[in-house]
């Protein structure tokens, strides 16, 4: 008892020093609050307001594409952006703030992003399906028999709008809307503009204190400095859809982003994103930018290397205009109404292509930021979008005899030496003639392969097809990849058709006959292939039967410097377009036979007689090639279509060509374009090269 009374004393002294401390500190937390709210609030308030921090995004520059020597084909040009940050302003202040952007923007001649549905002057729907308009309508309440006007008015209404004009008020909601569809806030910003002019940017510079929540950022922008070169083979970028976003938002995509539409762009548009990195941004509370600095640095997409040679493109491009055009004016002869064609060119050793090109064509830098109504117009009248190089399915014509004349050899039907006498219309089938024939009452007579090949006699080939049937014909048609899509790393390929009962059915509703195998034996009728599949059809002939994939990729290499394997790129293709479902068999191809038709592609471009041999009499080497003119179908008018497919050079075959002109009338044509772009990648003089286009042409018909 003692012993606790004598505790108490300590006890309470330990309490009241305790107590003593906290009074202390309560008067020192109390200083300093005063100091701070009072003494120097006004300050500190200030400093407060200038370090307002909000993250921002550093946009990655979009991967390069180039050729096989790294010439830009596809690149980015750094620009300014105008963006618009949230800021505590009310709706007549960030009215007001948006056509203060919008004077600026049209003084300079920007133009900024507008996606409101509704034109004046006067008052009309941009939305032209009826369903996709009702559905618009719907989303935003508005009657079914909302008019536009009526429309119009509901949303200067939502967004308070108070504006002198109706031009005004028009400009005012345009950017509104997007806010309302896009969203903005104080740290997540709206593209208001993008490639901003110089005048604008100093514009911007002087009213900053007028225009609250507006940050000018740099971005990198697709650009293609060759124009037209390759575009279809590059494709082009469009801006990102609202459905779209919401399924790659996890991706790293923005609103605002732009992606690959066609071509190279669709294909590797994951390689061709980049990172985007982080920047802080100091602020003012009236959105105001204070500072800006780099918290997480940007990292450039992946640049894809093509195996496509620039300069031979360029020459390739050139030339199938060229030929266009010539034809069009009777320079060759006749006049035909040539309209569109394309060229493959192949290295017939690895598949590589080296040019590919497709008329009409476009310029890929229109799509940038938005293509216009005008443009977009004259793009698709044209036609001009399709790569008619992987898409457009033509039948072969003559260019197909030398698959009849392989399968008739292989399968034992025909001899190398076999004689078949072309006696004049065929006593089969429809009875058909020979292209001789019909035009002159005359016959080749008795012709082997080789000779057969060399005057395209329609007659040898009507009884190799025959005595073959369709059924061996497609085996080896798709041996040689023709039908089936050849997997090149290119979107929206096709697979071509096979002439076969099942098509003949299919597609024309009719029973098959043996006027259709006649027909398929000179590579008309139901055969449709694309250009790319005849170049590896010639490109596997000329290797003795070894089969060749074609590619357009060299390789990628990231923005870290790593280099992608060729498996993935591989395996990257096959998830985006799907196996080529190539069942064909393997099949033993006896170089004997290879030769008697190689043969007989040499002597149409270097004997007089030959189907070519008016185009390359006077080449400086010799050449293998086949003509063929198709006739078709188009727009209900009938039409013939030239072909000329080919290799060079013939004792050690390097490329193989591959040159469709629609309309283009007869082969012998097509074989000039093909003419400029073997002299260009053999390095020759062409000014030494004499076009003889006096020379009376042939006309090959069903050839």
């Amino acid at each position: 008892m003692n012993n606790l009374y004598r505790k108490q004393p300590n006890t309470r002294l330990r309490f009241n020093i305790l107590t003593f401390i906290i009074y202390i500190l309560a008067i020192v937390l109390l200083l300093r609050l005063f100091s701070l709210q009072i003494v120097n609030g006004a300050t500190y308030r200030e400093t407060s307001n200038t370090r307002l921090t909000r993250e921002s995004t550093l946009y990655a520059a979009r991967g390069n594409i180039t050729d096989s020597s790294g010439n830009l084909l596809a690149t980015v040009q750094m620009g300014y952006s105008a963006e618009l940050y949230k800021t505590n302003s009310d709706n007549q202040t960030l009215n007001e703030t948006i056509l203060n952007i919008i004077a600026v923007l049209e003084k300079n001649g920007d133009q900024y992003i507008d996606t409101f549905p509704i034109s004046i002057n006067p008052f009309q729907f941009t939305i032209t399906d009826k369903d996709k308009l009702n559905s618009w309508k719907k989303t935003y309440k508005l009657d079914s028999n909302a008019t536009a006007e009526d429309a119009f008015n509901y949303f200067k209404d939502r967004y308070e709008v108070q504006a002198n004009s109706i031009e005004d008020a028009r400009k005012i909601i345009g950017i509104r809307y997007r806010i309302t569809t896009e969203g903005y806030s104080s740290t997540k910003s709206i593209t208001i503009a993008d490639n901003l002019s110089e005048g604008s940017l100093s514009n911007f510079s002087e009213l900053s204190d007028y225009v609250g929540g507006l940050t000018i950022v740099t971005k990198a922008n697709r650009t293609y400095p060759n124009g037209s070169l390759a575009s279809h083979i590059l494709g082009y970028i469009g801006k990102i859809n609202g459905d779209e976003y919401s399924t790659k938002k996890s991706e790293g995509y923005l609103i605002n982003d732009s992606i690959g539409r066609t071509g190279i762009e669709n294909l590797f548009e994951k390689y061709l994103k980049g990172t985007n990195g982080i920047k802080q941004i100091d602020m003012s509370v009236d959105g105001t930018v204070t500072e800006e600095y780099t918290a997480e640095e940007a990292v450039q997409g992946s640049t894809i290397v093509l195996t496509i040679d620039a300069r031979l493109q360029a020459v390739t491009e050139q030339a199938l205009q060229n030929t266009i055009t010539n034809i069009q004016k009777g320079t060759y002869g006749h006049k035909y109404n040539a309209t569109a064609g394309a060229i493959v060119v192949m290295n017939v050793k690895n598949g590589e292509v080296l040019a590919m090109a497709s008329n009409p064509t476009y310029d890929p830098n229109l799509f940038v930021g938005g293509i216009s109504t005008e443009n977009w117009k004259t793009i698709t009248e044209l036609n001009a979008l399709p790569n008619r190089a992987i898409q457009g399915q033509y039948e072969p014509g003559s260019t197909f005899k030398m698959l009849t004349a392989i399968t008739g050899l292989q399968e034992g039907k025909i001899k190398i030496n076999e004689k078949i006498n072309d006696s004049g219309p065929y006593p089969l089938g429809h009875h058909p003639a020979c292209w001789l024939y019909n035009q002159s009452k005359r016959t080749h007579g008795y012709l082997n392969v080789t000779d057969a090949l060399k005057r395209s006699c329609n007659y040898f080939f009507y009884e190799t097809g025959y005595r073959v049937g369709i059924e061996q014909l497609d085996r080896y048609a798709k041996y040689f990849g023709l039908g089936v899509k050849t997997g090149i790393e290119l979107p929206s390929e096709s697979a071509g058709i096979l002439a076969s009962p099942e098509t003949a059915m299919q597609i024309g509703g009719e029973t098959w006959s043996v006027g259709h195998m006649l027909n398929a034996s000179i590579g008309q009728g139901y055969h449709g292939f694309t250009p790319i599949q005849m170049a590896k059809y010639v490109s596997t002939l000329v290797n003795g039967g070894e089969r060749i994939s074609p590619t357009i990729i060299k390789n990628i290499k990231t923005g870290y410097g790593m280099e992608i394997s060729k498996a993935e790129i591989q395996q990257h293709t096959k998830q985006i377009i799907g196996e080529t479902n190539d069942d064909s068999e393997n099949l033993e191809i006896s170089q004997e036979y290879i030769n008697a038709i190689l043969e007989g592609m040499r002597d149409v471009t270097s004997e007089n007689g030959g189907t070519a041999y008016q185009v390359f009499k006077d080449f400086n080497f010799t050449i293998g090639g086949k003509t063929g003119s198709a006739q078709t179908s188009k727009n209900n008018q009938k039409t013939t279509n030239a072909l000329f497919v080919g290799f060079a050079p013939y004792d050690n075959p390097e490329i193989a060509i591959v040159v469709v002109v629609e309309g283009g009338g007869t082969g012998s044509y097509a074989a000039y374009a093909a003419k400029d772009v073997l002299a260009q990648y053999f390095g020759m003089n062409e000014e030494d090269i004499v076009e003889d286009v006096t020379a009376r042409p042939y006309t090959e018909q069903q050839r």
